[in-house]
């Protein structure tokens, strides 16, 4: 699938040569002449980045980027803008900008930015794909694999998972023989990787 970029700024005909520019360059884009026409259109669930005037009418550049990521829409945006300067670019980049670039663009910086935020756009991807396949291996579990999962993980032995649970050495083997393979996982560190990562997300 073709990366979409989506462009937001006030000048037509600087959007119109951008959307030109990235299309002879391979990808999708669409413009967009403010924030608030940008945030009616629902983000299409694709790659992508946004270029983004830091000056606009109504709600700036800065102020959608603080929107959207109180909203957890995690779409990098490379900034444009014909008043650069320090402060304005170290908000900016604290906020997670990928870059901001001064008007008239040079075109093999922008598509550099751009690259960059694909990249950034593809690891952060793959990031939340691949928690979500743990966390729905996690609720696969049923009730008593959930406890003696949270039991090895604690550091219990089987016999002492048994002994508090009531059942024999051989039902508990049974059982984390059988969480194991609902987990995709061979080995006990492999088990206690997947615990320590599922703890760090709900931090």
């Amino acid at each position: 699938m073709r990366p979409l970029i989506h462009i937001v700024d006030d000048d037509e005909s600087l959007r119109d040569s951008l959307i030109d520019l990235l299309r002879a360059a391979g990808f999708d884009a669409m413009g967009y002449g403010s924030t608030g026409e940008f945030l009616l259109h629902p983000l299409p669930e694709r790659p992508g980045c946004l270029l983004l005037d830091v000056r606009l009418p109504g709600p700036s550049g800065l102020e959608l980027q603080a929107a959207l990521c109180s909203r957890g829409l995690a779409l990098p945006i490379v900034f444009l803008t014909g008043y650069a300067d320090v402060p304005t670019t170290v908000r900016a980049v604290k906020a997670g900008a990928v870059d901001v670039l001064e008007k008239p663009v040079d075109r093999d910086r922008l598509l550099q930015a751009i690259g960059a935020a694909l990249a950034g756009d593809a690891q952060a991807r793959a990031t939340r794909q691949a928690q979500a396949d743990r966390d729905a291996r996690l609720t696969s579990l049923t009730a008593r694999e959930r406890e003696v999962f949270d039991r090895i993980v604690a550091g219990e032995r089987n016999q002492a998972i048994a002994d508090a649970l009531g059942v024999s050495l051989r039902t508990i083997k049974a059982y984390r023989a059988q969480l194991m393979a609902k987990l995709g996982v061979a080995t006990a560190a492999e088990l206690g990787r997947l615990a320590g990562e599922s703890e760090d997300r709900g931090r």
